[in-house]
C-alpha cells in the first residue's frame, strides 16, 4: 500500500482488516521519518478495534520512499529491471534486536537498508557490513531462482544461524509458463484459468485445424509443432515454477512428449487420460527408457480427485493440484479436516508468503 501525505491511498495490505490502522501509522512515519516494523495479532489489546475481527497476525513494514532506507536509485532500477521483466530481488532490513541495529563490522545495520540483487549484476545498495551484503546476496539469488518471497533472519555480520536481523527478500520474476499440448476443449479451459492465475500460456498441437489464435484466444502463444520437438526448443528455458500439461491422450503425442517434458527442469508435469490410458501409458514410457525416479514427476492421471466432469471443472482440478504440489506440506485435503496454520510454512520453511510477477509487480510499482 502507497500513502502520501494527504492520505491518500494505492493498493491494499490486508482487504480491509487494518486499513485505517496502517494509514494513521504512515502518516506518523512520514512525520518521524523512521521505518518501523507494526504487527497487529490476534492478541493484541487493540486488535479488535483496528479490524483485525479475523484474527492471525499481520506485520508491515512500513518506510518511506526514496528515503535513506528505499533510495530513489535503487526505486528508479527496480523499475526499470520490471519493464524489461528481468528477475530481480529487493532486500529490505526490516528489524534488528540484540544491538545488531548499532551494527558489526565496517558499517551500521540499520532497519529500512535495501539493497537491490540482479543475476549477473552487482548488488545495488548495501544493508549493512560487507560480509551481511554477500550472505545476503547469495540467499536472495536462490530465492530468485525458487520464485518466492521469504523473511530470513541473521546475524550482526551475516550469521546464517543468527536471529538479530530479519531481511525481507522480495521476489520478482516473469510469470510462470505452462505449455499445454492438444488443441482441445479442455485446454481452453486450462488455458483461461492459466491465465488467471498468472501463467504465461503457450498452446501446442500438430495439427493445424486445431492449433489457431481463433480457437484459443486467451494463449499468449499458439504453436503448430509436434509436442517433443517443440520441447525440444523451448526446454532448457523451463524451470520449477513452470507447468507442462498434456491432454492429447493420444500415444503417438503424448509419449513423446512426456519424455521430453522429463529431461527439464519443469516443476510440473501432468498428463490426461483414463486410469486405463494411464496404466497403457506408463508401459509405453517403461519403453522408452523412463525409470521409476523419471516416473514419480509425472502426474497421470492429471488433477486432484474433486469429481470434475466438464472441461472448466477439469481446469480447476488441474490448477489445483500444481498448486498444492508446489506448495509443500499440502495435499489438497478440505481445511476442515485438517488441522494448524491455513497459511502455513512455504518450501524454505518460512512463512508461506507468495512471490510476485514481474507483471503484477509492473502495476504495482506504478
Amino acid at each position: 500500500m502507497a500513502v502520501n501525505e494527504e492520505g491518500e491511498v494505492a493498493g491494499s495490505v490486508s482487504g480491509g482488516c487494518v486499513e485505517t490502522a496502517v494509514i494513521a501509522d504512515a502518516l506518523a512515519m512520514m512525520e518521524s521519518g523512521k521505518p518501523h516494523l507494526a504487527t497487529f495479532g490476534y492478541s493484541d489489546a487493540d486488535a479488535f478495534a483496528v479490524g483485525l475481527t479475523c484474527g492471525g497476525t499481520i506485520e508491515l513494514f512500513i518506510e518511506p520512499l526514496g528515503g535513506p532506507g528505499l533510495e530513489r536509485r535503487i526505486l528508479a532500477e527496480l523499475r526499470e529491471e520490471l519493464s524489461t521483466e528481468q528477475p530481480v530481488a529487493l532486500v529490505t532490513l526490516i528489524e534488528a534486536t540484540g544491538g545488531a541495529e548499532h551494527g558489526a563490522g565496517e558499517r551500521a545495520a540499520t532497519p529500512g537498508a535495501t539493497m537491490l540483487v540482479r543475476p549477473g549484476s552487482p548488488p545495488l545498495g548495501s544493508l549493512g557490513p560487507a560480509s551481511l551484503d554477500e550472505a545476503v546476496r547469495r540467499d536472495a539469488a536462490g530465492a530468485i531462482d525458487a520464485g518466492r518471497t521469504d523473511v530470513r533472519r541473521y546475524g550482526p555480520a551475516g550469521e546464517t544461524t543468527g536471529q538479530d536481523l530479519a531481511v525481507f527478500i522480495q521476489v520478482f520474476t516473469p510469470p510462470p509458463r505452462m505449455l499445454i499440448f492438444g488443441g482441445v476443449d479442455f485446454a481452453a479451459a486450462l488455458a483461461k484459468m492459466a491465465k488467471v492465475l498468472g501463467y504465461r500460456v503457450t498452446v501446442c498441437d500438430a495439427r493445424p485445424a486445431f492449433a489457431t489464435p481463433a480457437r484459443f484466444p486467451m494463449a499468449d502463444e499458439v504453436v503448430v509443432d509436434w509436442p517433443d520437438r517443440h520441447l525440444a526448443a523451448v526446454g532448457p528455458t523451463l524451470g520449477a515454477r513452470d507447468a507442462v500439461c498434456v491432454l492429447t491422450h493420444d500415444q503417438k503425442f503424448d509419449v513423446p512428449a512426456i519424455v521430453a517434458a522429463l529431461s527439464t527442469q519443469v516443476g510440473y508435469i501432468g498428463a490426461m487420460g483414463s486410469r486405463r490410458t494411464a496404466a497403457h501409458r506408463v508401459q509405453r514410457l517403461r519403453h522408452s527408457g523412463v525409470g521409476d525416479e523419471a516416473m514419480s514427476r509425472v502426474m497421470a492421471p492429471i488433477g486432484l480427485d474433486i469429481g470434475a466432469r466438464t472441461p472448466e471443472e477439469t481446469a480447476v482440478s488441474i490448477c489445483a493440484e500444481i498448486i498444492a504440489l508446489r506448495s509443500a506440506g499440502h495435499t489438497g485435503s478440505p481445511l476442515q479436516a485438517t488441522g494448524g496454520p491455513i497459511h502455513g510454512p512455504g518450501p524454505s520453511g518460512h512463512g508461506g508468503v507468495a512471490s510476485g510477477s514481474v507483471g503484477d509487480a509492473n502495476r504495482r510499482a506504478r
